[in-house]
């Protein structure tokens, strides 16, 4: 038997880290060890924590890739929790170190965007969503029209698909406002 996967999804500024976090706190509250991961790469507000775009902080360690926390010795093993931010930073990499984890009896909670700024899916969003035990999908506010937003648009010129940014390069718009990047 799998331990749960919850997976917290949806564009940027909606929410997600906020509710990661909640969810780390009901978790420590209740006696639970927790480990807080982070994608090495996402320097926007900390080396070593996960941070919303409003500055609440939760400490974390940085990793390069989840096979660092997934290995049998590593810190994760004491963990009952761990809880991983900018999931789509991994992509498909995620997929193995998290099925180990769980495999183990270790709980994980995910959250990130689940669409690109193309407008397709993020992996690992495509290997996660069909085993996850929860999907929280969460919506913020359109920023042309103020409807629930579901994507996250580049506001920069650039063609990779992962750049790390906030509120100068990014905006969240709902589907009919949304205008995809081009390749």
């Amino acid at each position: 038997m799998h331990a749960p996967l919850t997976v917290i999804c949806g564009p940027m500024f909606a929410g997600k880290t906020t509710e990661l976090q909640r969810r780390i706190a009901l978790a420590h509250n209740g006696g639970r060890r927790v480990l807080v991961v982070k994608p090495a790469r996402d320097t926007r507000y900390a080396d070593d924590a996960i941070v919303t775009h409003t500055g609440v902080r939760v400490a974390a360690r940085a990793v390069a890739t989840l096979d660092e926390i997934a290995d049998p010795s590593s810190s994760a093993v004491a963990a009952d929790l761990i809880a991983i931010d900018e999931i789509h930073f991994f992509a498909s990499d995620a997929v193995a170190p998290i099925a180990a984890l769980r495999a183990r009896g270790v709980a994980v909670a995910v959250a990130g965007c689940d669409i690109d700024h193309f407008g397709d899916l993020f992996a690992p969003f495509d290997a996660l969503l069909p085993i996850a035990t929860e999907v929280v999908r969460i919506h913020g506010t359109c920023h042309r029209c103020g409807a629930p937003s579901t994507h996250s648009e580049r506001l920069v010129a650039t063609t990779e698909r992962i750049i790390v940014g906030g509120a100068k390069e990014f905006i969240a718009t709902c589907g009919a406002c949304f205008r995809p990047s081009r390749r």
